[in-house]
């Protein structure tokens, strides 16, 4: 008769920790050294702490993403905010909530153009995110704007630019509606995230809470395919009901539901 006490394979229990941590980007189960963390996770919270630090930081593209926007069809346009260094763009919100001189001016000869849907793509908090995310994302919601017959007129480009620039440029041009597509503040796995924001009839002094907001979109997080058809959903609902914000309810996932994929049937 055998002596050893050791469990047959069969009655190993799995850490139910490691599981979680094999579905998830988040820092959880790190395990420890000590009192510590492992060395490994260390260097793995100070490269992602870098990555952060540099999509803040990185110096927004403006004429490669025009121009990466003017070939898929798109007239663009770029402006700035008023903030006039990335300095005093992270310590003057206000600043990048409003129009330089010269980005009204530049706006002028479209005053009053009345698009159904103005389209802002700003650099916010993470330039690397437009980089990566602005053009795939316009790609995905230019034939949807298509089937709907939505007018948008330019795309404006606007550095050191916050969300709230966006009500300016929609007043300035008269648009049904503002959507600005931002680099959103970045976390410590997702420094590439866009977000979009949706303002019915917007005009300066529009609160957040007057705006639908959709975020996290990336190839690790939500889709491009996806995120179009959630905006283009609720800009539908938008121009219908007149209204966004805490007042309109993303439904759209009920379509999904129903059977309706994401991807538009008029994409190829």
């Amino acid at each position: 008769m055998s002596n050893d006490t050791r469990p047959a394979s069969g009655y190993i229990i799995e850490d139910a920790w490691g599981k979680l941590a094999r579905a998830t980007p988040a820092r959880i189960a790190l395990g420890r050294a000590g009192t510590g963390l492992p060395t490994r996770e260390v260097l793995r919270f100070a490269l992602a702490h870098a990555q952060a630090r540099d999509a803040v930081h990185t110096p927004f593209e403006a004429e490669a993403t025009a121009a990466a926007i003017a070939a898929l069809g798109f007239e663009t346009l770029h402006v700035a905010s008023a903030a006039p260094s990335r300095e005093a763009y992270l310590r003057r919100p206000d600043l990048g909530r409003k129009l330089s001189e010269e980005g009204r001016a530049a706006l002028t000869p479209y005053a009053g153009s009345a698009p159904d849907l103005a389209l802002v793509v700003a650099d916010g908090l993470s330039s690397t995110a437009i980089h990566a995310q602005a053009a795939p994302f316009l790609a995905a919601l230019k034939p949807r704007l298509a089937e709907e017959g939505w007018s948008t007129g330019p795309v404006v480009i606007a550095s050191q630019a916050r969300v709230a620039l966006g009500d300016e440029v929609g007043e300035i041009l008269a648009a049904r509606a503002v959507a600005v597509l931002i680099g959103e503040r970045p976390g410590l796995s997702s420094p590439d995230s866009l977000g979009l924001y949706l303002t019915f009839a917007p005009k300066v002094g529009r609160s957040d809470a007057e705006r639908n907001c959709i975020s996290n979109v990336r190839g690790e997080g939500l889709s491009h395919d996806h995120a179009a058809f959630k905006l283009a959903w609720l800009l539908k609902e938008a121009l219908a009901r007149r209204l966004t914000g805490v007042s309109l309810k993303d439904e759209s996932d009920l379509l999904l539901i129903a059977g309706k994929p994401p991807a538009s049937r008029l994409a190829g």
